[in-house]
């Protein structure tokens, strides 16, 4: 066949095939089950015409395929070229795909038997990809008009079944004679016989022994997250794909879906119809940032911009312009915006992490909120959720037994699996379940999450920059107290953080007056811009001139993301190589003040500034940037009250090393003092600490923290004893 579709052979005759003829096949077969029709005449039309076009443009693939099947299955087809070869054409595989592709497969079928002589199993799939944007439908505007009809839709994977066996031909055999006979099963519908050749007997048994399955599983994807606007809900989507496509993906990918838009009939009769997309092509899309357009009007201005010497402080001063000061906070989110560069290690293929996390706690009203909604409206890809109604399965991941997975097991994927890539805005972080915090633990640090569920160990990818808030312990921050015993947050996770800022409520007579006539300011804009006669531009005051609008910020930090992998410097690692030696050598009598996973955070620090920049190379002034960034946050939180030092025990365990080293006295000194009986009074206590350099009001404090703990004991007040071991 292949010397035959020639056009310098005259013996087949191309343009004979007119486009009338291709109508008039294409509308005598209306349903998927009819097309095997087509098998049967060899001759047809459309069959001829999809066997011109696969030696054409693809008689190469057709032969390396041949030479690879079955370890390989599918022969992948663009459908430019199908345009490009005959738009007729085309436009009947958009309109009819169950017709034209099963030509395609009967044409492959009949080229390979013109190359080879016996009769081998060759039943390829034609997976056609690539098709022109209009025929790129949104999920939430799928509807009846693309029954049946060929789509592409964009999604991101939510939740999938395990793999399971579909019938692909059905093996039947007559009850009454038992002849035996094939039926192609096309849908999720069993197709039986209509009646025996033989006997013209209509009743059969299946014999599965004889018939042919495939893989089949079960997906549902969800609209990307940046395409929905405000308030939306991501609109889902049953996906059903079979074969050579299964486990193909994780949950959290962003894939191109190329299919056959179906019904699925109701589970009740009824007249309401659900809908899946059963899948022919499946293509990993572009990600994230690398989706928003820019074009070389954008490239350009970018390019100018980063040239500004007061790039920084531009783009902090445009995070959340309508809050009032904190400087600092808005520079480190600038920070986490263009985060660092993610390394994966030649030798074990492990992975560094270059996203930044962040932890603001605040007084009620300081803006934590809106701080967490604006990020949310510059990263392209962001998820918003709050603690106190996210469970640690909604933001990792879950398996779920349900009638999705045929009455199996399913994995659903979580808020921070969905915002792999992206950013995850977690609001009221104090008020989540403590079991559900911990289940950040693996997703922050290790950028995965892994499942060990109902016989399913798997893991997803979280590549996630997380933003939290959260508020003080009591409410508000208590100006007597340390801030770190503030924080209800366990250190484990605290200590997954990169940066941690504190945001009070002062009474500053000063600071009120501003902060009051800039939420004032704020809201008369949002009154003048309500009123469409007046003239926005010209109202614009000249700090607004100096920032930069949300949408040219989002070009501006995924060009930055995408296409700057800046290297540290010699005089950067030199510089930070010092800061963090001098930090070490201040760590004494058990004391650490920073450990090496601060380290790590400091060069995410110094390579997002870089980024800032649009900078190859990390210099020492980024790094210095970095430094006084990470120090003006450690001051916030990791320095020891009593003795004014850094120390990271703070983050790392909750307490200061010189209040565990107190602890440890008070244990020994009742230890002491109930040598010879079994307890010791709170005042001999005291006495016993005040020598040993302790006030009272510490060791009321510590007996408390004691008590509660279990690590001592008060069988009567104010007497003391520690438990024994084995009691």
């Amino acid at each position: 066949m292949a010397d035959e579709f020639s056009k310098d052979n005259p013996d087949f005759d191309y343009e004979h095939i007119k486009d009338d003829d291709l109508d008039n096949v294409v509308s005598k077969v209306q349903r998927p089950e009819k097309t095997e029709a087509l098998e049967e005449d060899d001759q047809n039309p459309i069959v001829r015409k999809a066997e011109y076009f696969l030696t054409k443009y693809y008689k190469k693939e057709l032969d390396v395929l041949m030479g690879d099947y079955p370890n390989k299955k599918s022969l992948f087809i663009e459908f430019t070229k199908i345009e490009a070869f005959d738009p007729k054409f085309a436009d009947e595989l958009l309109d009819k795909p169950d017709i034209v592709l099963q030509a395609f497969k009967v044409a492959a079928r009949q080229y390979k038997s013109s190359l080879i002589e016996e009769n081998a199993d060759f039943d390829p799939h034609i997976r056609v990809y690539n098709l022109p944007n209009e025929n790129r439908v949104v999920i939430k505007n799928l509807s009846s008009e693309h029954i049946g009809k060929l789509v592409a839709v964009v999604g991101i994977v939510r939740q999938f079944a395990t793999v399971l066996p579909k019938i692909r031909i059905g093996h039947w055999i007559c009850k009454k004679c038992g002849n035996e006979m094939d039926t192609t099963q096309e849908n999720t519908d069993l197709i039986k016989p209509r009646s025996c050749p033989e006997c013209r007997h209509k009743d059969f048994d299946l014999d599965e022994s004889g018939s042919k399955f495939i893989d089949y599983q079960k997906m549902e994807i969800q609209e990307p997250l940046d395409d929905l606007k405000g308030g939306e809900q991501p609109n889902p989507l049953r996906i059903m794909i079979t074969d050579d496509q299964v486990n193909n993906f994780v949950a959290g990918d962003k894939m191109i879906f190329t299919g056959i838009l179906r019904l699925q009939p109701p589970q009740k009769k009824g007249t309401v119809y659900g809908k899946y997309l059963e899948c022919i092509h499946i293509e990993d899309t572009k990600q994230e940032y690398e989706e928003v357009e820019i074009s070389k009007e954008d490239e350009e201005r970018i390019k100018e911009l980063s040239k500004n010497p007061e790039i920084y402080d531009l783009i902090a001063k445009s995070v959340a312009p309508h809050i009032y000061g904190h400087e600092k906070i808005k520079e480190a989110i600038t920070m986490q915006l263009f985060g660092g560069v993610k390394k994966i290690l030649k030798d074990d293929k492990s992975k560094i992490r270059g996203n930044i996390h962040i932890l603001l706690v605040g007084d009620p009203g300081t803006g934590k909120s809106q701080m967490l909604q604006y990020t949310t409206r510059v990263a392209p890809k962001s998820l918003y959720v709050v603690g106190k109604t996210a469970s640690g399965a909604g933001l990792t991941a879950t398996a779920l037994k349900d009638e999705f997975g045929e009455g199996g097991w399913t994995l659903k994927a979580g808020a921070l699996v969905l915002a792999s890539g992206g950013f995850a805005m977690v609001d009221e972080f104090d008020k989540m379940a403590p079991e559900d915090r911990s289940a950040m633990h693996e997703a922050m640090e290790q950028e995965t999450v892994s499942i060990a569920k109902a016989g399913i160990v798997t893991s997803f990818k979280t590549e996630t920059s997380v933003l939290a808030a959260a508020n003080p312990k009591f409410g508000r921050f208590d100006n007597y107290k340390n801030i770190a015993e503030q924080i209800d947050i366990p250190p484990a996770l605290m200590s997954r953080f990169d940066l941690f800022f504190v945001m009070r409520d002062v009474l500053d007579e000063k600071r009120d007056r501003d902060t009051v006539m800039s939420i004032l300011e704020t809201h008369r804009k949002g009154e003048q811009r309500s009123n469409e006669a007046l003239d926005v531009e010209s109202e614009k005051t000249e700090q607004e001139k100096k920032e930069i609008d949300t949408e040219f910020l989002t070009k501006y930090v995924s060009y930055a993301r995408t296409r700057i992998f800046p290297v540290m410097s010699e005089a950067a690692m030199k510089r930070l190589q010092k800061f963090f030696i001098d930090l070490r050598r201040m760590s004494q009598d058990g004391r650490v003040t920073v450990t090496y996973r601060q380290l790590e955070a400091l060069i995410r620090l110094s390579e997002a500034s870089a980024k800032i920049r649009l900078s190859d190379i990390v210099s020492q002034e980024d790094a210095e940037r970095a430094i006084q960034l990470f120090r003006w946050s450690m001051e916030q939180v990791g320095i020891d009250p009593e003795t004014g030092a850094f120390d990271i025990d703070i983050i790392a365990t909750g307490q200061s090393h010189s209040q565990v080293n107190k602890i440890r006295k008070v244990v020994e000194i009742i230890e002491r003092l109930t040598t010879d009986k079994k307890t010791a009074s709170f005042d001999e206590i005291v006495a016993e600490a005040e020598r040993e350099g302790i006030d009272k009001n510490k060791v009321r404090d510590i007996v408390d923290k004691l008590s509660k703990s279990g690590d001592i004991y008060e069988p009567r007040p104010f007497n003391y004893g520690i438990p024994k071991k084995g009691s």
